[in-house]
C-alpha cells in the first residue's frame, strides 16, 4: 500500500533584535509603540479629560431618583453620555483634527510637535471647567515651584484637578434634581402613614406620581439643557 507523501510548508516568525543604520527605522517603530500605548489610553482619556463625567453622573442620579431601578438601562444612559461628551467636545475635537492631527499627517509637525498642539484645546476646555481651590491643591502636592500662569501648570497636575471639580459639579446638579423627588417621597410616606397603611411601601405609590412630574415639567429637556450649558 502506498501512501503519498507531501511536503507541506508553516511560515515561521523571528523575534529580535537587530543593528540599523537607518534611524528613521527607529522612529518609526518609537511612533508606532507610542500611538499602541494611546490607544489603550483612550478609554481613561475620554472619560477623564471630557464632559463624559459630569454626564454620566448626573445621568445616573437622575435614574435613582426617579427610582426606576433599572430604567433607563445602562446601556441607554451610557450611549446617551457618549453622544453628549461627542457633542459638547466637537468644537475641541475639530480644532485637534485641523490644527495638529492634519499638520502631522502632512508632514508639517513632528510627533512632539503633535502632542503639544493637540493637547492645548483640551488644556483649556479642562482649565475652565476646573476650580482653582482644586488646581491649588494638587500643585501643593507636587512640591514644585509654584506657576506663575497657567500655562505653567503641568497636564498631569491639571487632569486630577479637573476630575474633582467635575465630580462637585455633578453632585450639585444631582442634588438640586433629587429635590423635588424626595418631596414627593416625604408626602407620599406622610400621607400613608396617616391612612394607618405602614405595610404598603411610599416607593410603590410615589414612583407614578415622581414619572408623571418628570414628563409633565419635560425632565429630558430640561436636564440635558442643564448639562451642556454648565460647560463654560
Amino acid at each position: 500500500m502506498t501512501f503519498l507523501q507531501t511536503s507541506i510548508s508553516f511560515p515561521t516568525i523571528d523575534f529580535g533584535l537587530g543593528l540599523t543604520d537607518n534611524p528613521a527605522n527607529v522612529s518609526a517603530n518609537l511612533q508606532i509603540l507610542l500611538l499602541l500605548t494611546v490607544l489603550t489610553l483612550a478609554p481613561a482619556i475620554l472619560t477623564l479629560m471630557t464632559s463624559f463625567t459630569r454626564t454620566v453622573i448626573v445621568l445616573s442620579f437622575i435614574r435613582n431618583a426617579l427610582g426606576t431601578n433599572q430604567v433607563p438601562p445602562n446601556q441607554v444612559l451610557i450611549g446617551l453620555a457618549l453622544f453628549l461628551t461627542v457633542f459638547i467636545m466637537a468644537p475641541i475635537f475639530g480644532t485637534i483634527y485641523n490644527d495638529a492631527f492634519l499638520p502631522y499627517m502632512d508632514g508639517e509637525l513632528s510627533l512632539e510637535q503633535l502632542w503639544s498642539e493637540g493637547m492645548e484645546p483640551i488644556r483649556e476646555f479642562m482649565l475652565r471647567n476646573t476650580r482653582e481651590k482644586d488646581l491649588e491643591m494638587f500643585v501643593a502636592f507636587r512640591s514644585d515651584e509654584r506657576p506663575q500662569t497657567v500655562d505653567d501648570v503641568d497636564t498631569f497636575t491639571l487632569i486630577p484637578a479637573f476630575v474633582i471639580s467635575e465630580l462637585k459639579t455633578a453632585f450639585q446638579l444631582s442634588f438640586v434634581i433629587f429635590i423635588p423627588f424626595l418631596v414627593i417621597d416625604m408626602v407620599v410616606a406622610s400621607t400613608l402613614m396617616g391612612m394607618g397603611m405602614m405595610m404598603l411601601p411610599p416607593v410603590m405609590i410615589s414612583l407614578p406620581f415622581k414619572i408623571l412630574l418628570f414628563i409633565l415639567v419635560d425632565g429630558w429637556y430640561l436636564v440635558i439643557n442643564s448639562l451642556v450649558t454648565s460647560f463654560s
